[in-house]
């Protein structure tokens, strides 16, 4: 029952993993609350004050909680529904509960595009943050923020504007418009997409909130675009959650002699994706979505002045990049292709591996994988299979290929 999820959501002195070490122990809350004290010892790195917290069974404040999303339309998903966000489930801490306003449904059909930035934005990091939603939701992208005053705000507004699909992540309730100036932002969001919050209704924002908050713009996007952020911004939080959590890291590259850009055109420094238009953005995921994806004629056009659409362009230069923090593609290019290699070739490069990668890599015995696909086999944390993927690049065992695909060399 959901009064149950509820419950177990917000239980204190549960981090969100013990939460999904929990669920993994019983078959669902409601087995769980029901379970005696002492069956809660074998649930993996649970503490003694996680234990009495389990055992607590007053169910008066979630009742509350339920009582209030009904009151206000508020929906609830769970970690267990179908339309839980799938690549939210490969984080390491997924929240079990979301509460939200509007269509949650079709975030794992199209490229999401995470947008964050400073709050106090230069008119150009404005300017740009708008046309980048803009074009972003032009090219076929879903843009989601975190809906605050600066880059969030302008790059939905952005994308609005270009009748896009947008997503808010709150770090309040669903029902709580933080900062007020947003309110209309806010309503349109809503009826374009939608607003997702781990917190129940009625949380005010406190600062605490949105640390928590950056890491499901990151866990629920493809990759995360950085406007104009300065040394110490939340921005650069949300851009190494993304890097941990296997997401693309892209930075609009910004004015050296600028303070409110140095942290941004940092992350370039340590290998993240520089962009110059939305295209550059969502055209990563071509191949994961190419009945989705657009390529408008004019990328660099103002908002007022309308864009054409013509047959999306294949193939694009690439640069050459360094592969250092942030997961990097590597498109090999080349007049005559490879000769295919066989299975038992396959088998041949797997042996020589240690047995921790020779279990990440067969999937692709058979052909290449996704990347996302082999973090959510593997069940190991993301930042660590993409460590082990970029020194088994080093060494020439896997090649990484458009659209996060990956095969043997």
């Amino acid at each position: 029952m959901l009064i149950h999820w509820i419950w177990l959501a917000t239980r204190p002195d549960l981090s969100d993993r013990q939460k999904i070490a929990v669920l993994e122990a019983f078959r669902d809350p409601e087995e769980v609350f029901y379970a005696e004290q002492n069956s809660y010892s074998d649930v993996s790195g649970l503490t003694q004050a996680g234990a009495e917290a389990l055992a607590d069974k007053n169910l008066t404040a979630a009742r509350e909680i339920l009582d209030a999303c009904v009151d206000m339309d508020i929906g609830i998903c769970t970690y267990h529904d179908g339309a839980y966000p799938a690549r939210l489930k490969n984080i390491a801490d997924p929240p079990i509960v979301l509460y939200y306003k509007g269509k949650l449904a079709g975030l794992d059909s199209s490229p999401v595009i995470g947008v964050v930035g400073t709050r106090k934005a230069s008119v150009y990091g404005i300017t740009t943050a708008k046309k980048m939603g803009y074009q972003i939701a032009k090219s076929g992208g879903i843009l989601v923020s975190g809906l605050a005053e600066g880059i969030d705000g302008s790059a939905m507004s952005g994308a609005l504007t270009a009748g896009g699909m947008v997503v808010g992540i709150l770090g309040c309730g669903v029902d709580v418009v933080y900062p007020a100036m947003h309110r209309s932002l806010y309503r349109d969001t809503e009826k374009n997409g939608c607003l997702i919050s781990e917190f129940p209704p009625k949380t005010p924002p406190y600062k605490w909130n949105f640390p928590k908050r950056n890491r499901l713009i990151s866990g629920l996007s493809h990759g995360v675009l950085v406007v104009e952020a300065p040394h110490g911004s939340g921005s650069l939080i949300t851009a190494r959650q993304a890097a941990d959590q296997g997401r693309d890291v892209f930075v609009v590259p910004g004015n050296i002699d600028v303070n409110t850009f140095q942290g941004s055109n940092a992350l370039l420094r340590d290998g993240a994706i520089a962009v110059s238009c939305g295209w550059d953005v969502v055209s990563e995921y071509a191949a994961l979505y190419p009945d989705k994806i657009r390529r408008a004629r004019e990328e660099s056009a103002y908002l007022d002045q309308p864009e054409r659409v013509v047959p999306m362009v294949a193939e694009k230069p690439v640069k050459e990049k360094k592969n250092t923090l942030f997961h990097r593609k590597n498109d090999k290019k080349g007049i005559d292709k490879e000769e295919k290699k066989t299975y038992s070739n396959r088998q041949d490069i797997l042996a020589d591996l240690t047995p921790e990668e020779q279990a990440l890599l067969k999937p692709l015995q058979n052909g290449e994988a996704l990347v996302d696909d082999l973090i959510a086999q593997s069940g190991l944390p993301a930042g660590k299979v993409l460590s082990m993927l970029t020194i088994l690049q080093i060494r020439g065992v896997v090649e990484l290929l458009p659209g996060k695909r990956i095969t043997l060399k």
